[in-house]
């Protein structure tokens, strides 16, 4: 039987948990929004493709709020099933766009308003990452060290975007290329979160 201070520490840790959650699924539901306006004003393969993992980060948070609150185990791996198709669905959609961006010689428009988006994305999602993996470790829960991995490679694919977005500008390198470049990133990551998803 656990002690009484046990039992409050196990749900201070799941409070903190469920808020660490609830911060990454409003941050990015306000980024889908962000990025849609961006993405399509600026004509950018990096930035529509960082937006729709963002709509895949939202499912993701969801699972795992579902997983603290003790719900069942097979909903939840439906959950994850769902979002390993979004990722499928998300590699192929921005291999296709990023390849004929980069044969049609696309050259996205400078979007400074993208780079201090993602910019500020990057720390957000490294400091969850942080917290989830240290609230998952103390908690023992195996999800929430595991979603905290995906937050941590949200912020590293923040970081890529941004890369992509700073130097197309032509007042530093003007490399039109390293915008669609940027997407075969996100392709990558989504292919291997695909493949740990649905792998037995």
């Amino acid at each position: 039987m656990r002690s009484t201070g046990a039992v409050d520490t196990e749900v201070v840790l799941l409070r903190r948990g469920r808020r660490l959650e609830y911060v990454t699924l409003g941050w990015n539901v306000v980024g889908v929004a962000i990025l849609a306006v961006l993405g399509v004003t600026a004509s950018s393969v990096a930035l529509v493709g960082f937006g729709l993992d963002s709509l895949i980060e939202i499912g993701a948070s969801t699972v795992v709020l579902w997983e603290l609150s003790g719900t069942g185990e097979t909903r939840q791996q439906r959950a994850l099933r769902m979002i390993g198709v979004a990722f499928v669905a998300l590699a192929a959609y921005l291999s296709v766009q990023s390849t004929v961006a980069l044969a049609s010689n696309h050259h996205a428009s400078p979007s400074v308003a993208g780079i201090v988006w993602t910019g500020i994305t990057a720390a957000v999602m490294f400091a969850l990452a942080f917290g989830k993996a240290r609230t998952g470790r103390a908690l023992g829960n195996p999800v929430l060290v595991t979603e905290g991995r995906v937050t941590l490679i949200d912020g590293v694919l923040a970081v890529a975007v941004l890369a992509g977005l700073v130097l197309d500008l032509d007042l530093v390198l003007g490399w039109w290329w390293a915008d669609p470049l940027a997407g075969y990133v996100i392709v990558y990551y989504a292919v291997r979160e695909a493949i740990h998803i649905f792998r037995p």
